[in-house]
């Protein structure tokens, strides 16, 4: 399933680049409700609708090389594993349940947005279902040791996993990188993880 879902992801990044435009209007992450009408440099514009596929189609677009390539280099290193420990069914409904979990907290995080009056915006990347995966991977391995790209100290994953949490919602409570969806990347993380405890019968689930 990982090298399924590599190959989709690339496949469909490279048809973004006949119309990237048709791609991101009808399958990126718009907000729930009545399409907005907002002002841009070139006029004003209709904000285009939000439909149910979007909950799993943004996961297969993003908005440039490096977008996909780090998305892409962290599904194979840490989906790979994670498959490998538990087979490819449950890795694939643990996929799609922290993309889609991701995606649904990110809606309530434009809603937000947008009552506080900000402008809609569309969200896509895999990044949602790839930090469910880190998270599956620092409490399958925690003790395994990681060596970042940009520093040669090696971390246990339990601590990668922790710190990474723990930035991700730092920024996005201050508001920094306001262009990276921080929420639905914690998004993922929370639904992987009662999706883990429910496997394992354990709180919140445990009565």
């Amino acid at each position: 399933m990982v090298r399924l879902l590599l190959l989709i992801n690339i496949l469909v990044y490279l048809a973004q680049s006949t119309g990237p435009g048709e791609w991101i209007v009808h399958y990126a992450l718009w907000p729930s409700g009545d399409p907005a009408v907002i002002r841009t440099d070139s006029g004003w514009t209709q904000v285009p609708p939000f439909h149910l596929w979007q909950l799993v189609s943004y996961g297969f677009l993003h908005g440039s090389f490096s977008h996909l390539f780090l998305n892409m280099f962290a599904l194979w290193m840490f989906g790979s594993a994670v498959e490998r420990y538990w087979g490819t069914a449950r890795f694939t409904v643990y996929y799609f349940v922290c993309l889609i979990g991701a995606g649904l907290v990110q809606l309530a995080v434009m809603h937000l947005h947008l009552q506080a009056g900000g402008a809609p915006y569309p969200t896509l990347g895999a990044s949602g279902a790839v930090f469910g995966l880190l998270l599956a991977f620092g409490m399958m391995f925690p003790e395994q040791r990681i060596i970042l790209l940009f520093s040669p100290i090696p971390l246990k994953a339990k601590w990668f996993v922790l710190g990474y949490g723990a930035l991700e919602l730092f920024f996005g409570v201050a508001g920094i990188a306001s262009n990276i969806a921080h929420f639905a990347h914690l998004g993922g993380m929370l639904f992987g993880f009662l999706l883990i405890q429910f496997w394992r019968r354990r709180f919140p689930f445990a009565f």
